[in-house]
């Protein structure tokens, strides 16, 4: 005979009413077990990029929800390394891993900003203007500066008032155009962050 506390009964009782009240609604366990999951990345977009944090330049995947409709904005929900990339293989580092906190974080900058001189306040402004205004700056500091020849009548072509910082997550391609640039305007302080 089977020992059962009025505990136990009610346990046994209730579960088998569960189970066979389940039955009757159409669950079947198999059948639940046996369906296949959707692929989570199945409807969205894929985006090959650059991680931003480091100069080792690891290659991510980043996937994005949105039909590319004129007013929708895509939202990226997952990122990943790129299996593809010759310098990860798919692998990323906990600040690579962690890129989509970085994505959406709510201090976040995602508009040029301006801070006038003498203020503590800073202005948000757009991306033309700001464009703009380094352009304006650098015109006019390279014309105050720029070294044509040397005293003893030798030709250099340098400005040295102004320095550049080149982006080290960009490709070799990327840093060659880079200094093409940096060297034709004259400039001589210029690096790479890689180094830095």
């Amino acid at each position: 005979m089977l020992q059962l506390s009025r505990r136990q009964f009610l346990k046994v009782t209730a579960s088998s009413l569960a189970g066979s009240s389940l039955a009757l609604m159409g669950f079947a366990p198999d059948t639940v077990l046996a369906e296949v999951r959707q692929y989570k990345l199945a409807r969205s977009t894929e985006t090959r990029n650059t991680c931003p944090y480091c100069s080792v330049g690891c290659g991510i995947l980043m996937y994005g929800l949105g039909d590319g409709a004129k007013n929708a904005t895509t939202s990226i929900f997952h990122i990943e390394g790129d299996p593809d990339h010759p310098v990860n293989r798919g692998t990323l580092c906990p600040k690579g891993a962690s890129l989509i906190d970085f994505i959406h974080s709510e201090s976040r900058l995602t508009h040029p900003e301006y801070r006038a001189a003498g203020t503590n306040e800073w202005k948000r402004i757009s991306w033309d203007e700001a464009l703009d205004r380094i352009a304006k700056l650098l015109k006019e500091d390279r014309d105050a500066n720029f070294v044509e020849k040397t005293d003893d009548g030798k030709t250099v072509n340098r400005w040295l008032t102004t320095g550049m910082l080149a982006a080290s997550a960009g490709s070799n391609e990327v840093g060659y155009l880079t200094h093409k640039v940096a060297r034709c305007m004259g400039l001589l302080a210029f690096d790479n962050q890689a180094r830095v």
